[in-house]
């Protein structure tokens, strides 16, 4: 043979070759073994080949087969019709290459995000100061659900939406549940229990983090209460070598002298409380998975902006609805609970989240706190009250009662307020002794201690001194220890009557 003809044949076989190896279908951490998809609606699915390549997806569930073209980027997405709640199931994709995904379940998948409380892990975890759930070995060794799986988001910050994450499907087993949230594993126990649907949970959290981080770097821009969050970031990182600069000299004159106190390192402001860098790394890679709905645990970090929360978390819960495609996502979120460093003003921000942003639900936790422990270990508390919210509204429980008394309106009746509530339950109640943390102002806006008494639904508050009142708070303090509940033991949401100006109005950064 030649080596002309020989040059021509090792051409078109390293043609062939590169042809084949470089058309691989690859496809999302989301979509893999032991996934769950969303029962009964058109579910995404979605992944990467060559640009024009033809991808060919067969559901085992219904035998059908659907084809779809990548785009000049080699993208691919398709929807796919899923049957009710059930599995296992396979999905194959063929193209230049095949990929079964087996042990598929359909059933309801919930994204679980927010700070520490919603990420820690039913045994201890990456802090030392939480040692794990209350009984949490029993917990564990309980936990054998194989209908319910976890997928944890790798912890990563971004500067640009990413388009994947390193993670993995995993089936809860009393060998995988210690590393399961801990909030998401109780609520995904409740819904399993009492619906009998496999549920899946997107595990997506970072301790420590603030809502702006979670935030599209467009929806921060496009306010100017939050814009000025990206500028403060954005400065931060044009000084920073400058800063990072000034740190190692200081460094070198500590190294002649180490009797003086030494330097502290500059903190790189491309990190986890960066705003927008969590949303890029840790949410955009979700989208479009198709979702039932989110439980969000976060706030704490937000506290010391409370005022600005009021308009920063319904901004991120509008954010993602729009990604996913769904203005009507459930959204359910834990009010944080009492702590010494949690003013109230965070939990008002929450409370008037619920009031004002259609589809969401709070839980109310001042019977769950710790002062001096910010991560409370009652995990199951917190979990099995966000379970109310969603078996309440989506799975067809509606005599179920999901929350306590919600402050509704006020009256002033001469000397007296009349306070009225949603959520009463079968009854308004005090657990053990006369109501607490109740107090009232007349227009001198000077609160003192007042007397509470509940009538039928209301609550009538009083003090002696205070003969023409204009304004009630309820557990309005850092720690408070509140005794208000209904019948069904579901304790009141901490509230004020008025809206005079707080501790963090105006603080913005």
């Amino acid at each position: 043979m030649n080596q002309t003809l020989v040059r021509s044949v090792f051409t078109i076989f390293f043609a062939v070759t590169l042809v084949v190896t470089t058309a691989t279908i690859k496809l999302p951490a989301l979509i893999a073994d032991n996934m769950v998809l969303q029962q009964n609606t058109k579910a995404a699915l979605w992944g990467w080949a060559n640009p024009g390549e033809v991808v060919n997806i067969t559901t085992s569930w219904n035998d059908k087969t659907i084809s779809v073209t990548t785009d000049s980027n080699g993208k691919w997405i398709s929807y796919v019709n899923t049957a009710k709640a059930g599995g296992p199931y396979t999905i194959n994709f063929k193209g230049a290459n095949n990929i079964t995904v087996g042990n598929v379940l359909l059933g309801e998948v919930w994204l679980a995000s927010g700070q520490s409380n919603m990420e820690f892990f039913m045994a201890k975890t990456r802090s030392s100061s939480y040692t794990g759930v209350l009984n949490y070995e029993q917990e564990i060794k309980e936990a054998n659900y194989p209908l319910i799986r976890q997928i944890d988001v790798a912890n990563k910050n971004a500067a640009e939406p990413q388009k994947d994450f390193k993670g993995d499907w995993k089936v809860c087993t009393p060998a995988t549940a210690d590393t399961f949230s801990a909030v998401a594993f109780y609520f995904a126990k409740e819904v399993h229990k009492a619906t009998g649907f496999p549920i899946g949970i997107i595990n997506s959290t970072w301790g420590g983090t603030a809502a702006e981080s979670w935030t599209k770097q467009e929806v921060l821009e496009s306010e100017a209460d939050f814009k000025v969050l990206v500028d403060k970031y954005n400065e931060a990182v044009q000084a920073y070598p400058k800063v990072l600069a000034d740190y190692n000299a200081a460094l070198e004159k500590w190294k002649d002298d180490t009797t003086k106190l030494k330097p502290t390192p500059p903190v790189k402001p491309n990190n986890d409380k960066a705003p927008y860098r969590l949303y890029n790394a840790m949410i955009a890679p979700l989208i479009p998975y198709t979702l039932k709905g989110v439980i969000w645990y976060q706030g704490e970090n937000n506290a010391p902006r409370a005022y600005q929360y009021r308009k920063l978390f319904p901004a991120m819960i509008a954010n993602w609805r729009s990604d996913f495609k769904n203005p009507n996502l459930p959204f359910y979120f834990v009010q944080i609970s009492p702590h010494r460093s949690q003013n109230p003003e965070i939990r008002e921000a929450q409370l008037l989240t619920y009031r004002n942003v259609k589809n969401t639900g709070i839980v109310v936790t001042t019977d769950n706190g710790d002062e001096k422990d910010i991560h409370p270990r009652n995990k199951k508390l917190v979990g099995e009250r966000l379970s109310l919210w969603a078996l309440h509204d989506l799975y067809g429980q509606k005599k179920l009662t999901y929350s306590g008394p919600l402050y509704k309106s006020i009256k002033v009746e001469g000397n007296k307020i009349v306070l009225s509530f949603d959520n009463v339950g079968s009854g308004l109640m005090p657990k053990g002794g006369e109501l607490t943390e109740f107090t009232i102002a007349g227009e001198d806006q000077k609160f003192v201690t007042a007397k509470a008494v509940i009538q039928g639904n209301k609550v009538v508050v009083t003090s002696d001194p205070i003969t023409k009142p204009v304004a009630v708070r309820f557990a309005w303090s850092n720690g408070p220890n509140p005794n208000f509940y209904n019948k069904e033991g579901l304790p009141a949401s901490p509230f004020r009557t008025d809206n005079w100006k707080g501790a963090t109005e105006g603080r913005n950064f």
